[in-house]
């Protein structure tokens, strides 16, 4: 993560989600600048439905606290939705997510060994 000025804010400047496919992630940006990311793997051939398994979630230690987290794991997981793919979450964070909001429940399947492999 690259340092960012302290004046940086979620407060003072805009806040996107952005999926970064060739990275396999979506990043956070505040102000234009990285502040963060969850990475993910899609896979076609574990179900019978696309899937993207969520696997870990990093926002910089300075932006800790502000509710990033929560907004682009509340982004990442609507746009993968309105792409077709159901969402497994192996990431500890987005499991935790998804337990609290029930309206995402119909669009989440549960872990399987196969997942795991899937991201080692």
């Amino acid at each position: 993560m690259t340092e960012q000025p302290a004046s940086t804010s979620p407060e003072d400047a805009q806040v996107e989600v952005v999926d970064n496919p060739d990275r396999h992630r979506f990043d956070i940006r505040v102000g234009g600048k990285r502040v963060g990311f969850s990475m993910y793997r899609d896979v076609d051939d574990i179900t019978d439905a696309p899937q993207r398994i969520f696997f870990h979630t990093v926002i910089g230690d300075e932006f800790g606290g502000q509710g990033l987290a929560s907004t682009l794991t509340r982004d990442a997981l609507a746009q993968t939705t309105a792409a077709g793919r159901r969402i497994v979450p192996i990431c500890p964070y987005v499991e935790k997510w998804v337990s609290r909001h029930d309206d995402i429940e119909g669009h989440v399947d549960a872990v399987l060994p196969a997942h795991l492999d899937a991201v080692r």
